[in-house]
């Protein structure tokens, strides 16, 4: 029996878990050099990366190393099982996995956008449009072209805030999650490049992942209102992520000392030029 291409990424996920969990996911280095790893959602990869090279610069022997996406959920039990320093979520907690000892904190709220392949000439969408976009399968963009949505897993973050958007939208990416044909990603990473590559295409990401990350995406306003920090926080743009940090009572004192860092005024200000509001900011 052959395994198709999104089976293979699955298996590709749970084998850097249980490589994580083992302790072998980074060759040894110098009893010197302090390291600390970090996983998890891909919403805060590039936001992350650019904070670790800040906290870098200025403590000497300390070595962040940034894993490739996880996901939030095997975010957290890489970080519960004692595979990763610092976990990245972008969504709350379970109660299971509370009772595992895990306990996240909110460091940044970023604008949950619609971003389109670049070429798609189209500035705005309305919620009616994406209620008809997502329920339509012959769905067409304003000149003539097919509209290709690229669809997250069932259970992901993204695809909840997409039903709850309104009635419309919760019978609508119901009937989208089993179409045949649909273009599927499982990480926020995934998605984003399925998106630039396919003329036509239509997804979601959150406005810290591009922006850290230079995507050469269309970003669309959603009912007249440009996705933004301002628009994010005085709440005309209604659409945000929660990114939350990951501890458990064994986290070593370097990544307490880093977890510090992300809530300080000098991290604020890389959140906020990356699309991030910055929370908990201490």
């Amino acid at each position: 029996m052959t395994l198709d291409c999104r089976s293979w990424k699955i298996l590709l996920y749970l084998l850097i878990i249980v490589t994580l969990l083992a302790g072998g996911a980074f060759p040894a280095t110098a009893q010197t050099e302090t390291i600390i790893k970090i996983g998890g959602t891909g919403s805060a990869l590039g936001t992350m990366k650019q904070l670790a090279s800040a906290y870098e610069k200025s403590h000497p022997g300390v070595s962040i190393r940034i894993l490739p996406s996880l996901g939030s959920t095997a975010g957290i039990k890489a970080v519960s099982g004692g595979g990763l320093d610092l976990g990245l979520a972008s969504r709350p907690l379970t109660e299971s996995e509370r009772q595992l000892g895990v306990v996240a904190v909110e460091f940044a709220r970023s604008p949950f956008v619609f971003i389109t392949n670049r070429k798609v000439n189209k500035k705005n969408v309305s919620l009616r449009e994406l209620e008809s976009f997502y329920s339509n399968p012959e769905a067409k963009w304003p000149d003539g072209s097919r509209i290709r949505l690229v669809m997250r897993p069932e259970k992901d973050i993204d695809t909840k805030l997409l039903r709850n958007l309104s009635p419309g939208m919760e019978s609508a990416v119901k009937a989208a999650q089993v179409r045949s044909g649909m273009i599927r990603a499982i990480t926020d990473q995934e998605s984003t490049d399925a998106l630039v590559r396919t003329p036509g295409a239509l997804g979601c990401a959150t406005l810290g992942e591009i922006i850290s990350e230079n995507r050469p995406v269309n970003i669309l306003s959603f009912n007249g209102v440009k996705p933004g920090i301002k628009t994010a926080a005085d709440g005309s743009y209604p659409l945000v992520k929660s990114i939350y940090l990951l501890t458990t009572a064994k986290t070593p004192a370097a990544a307490r000392q880093f977890a510090e860092f992300v809530r300080s005024p000098a991290a604020g200000t890389i959140l906020t030029k990356n699309g991030n509001l910055a929370v908990n900011v201490q």
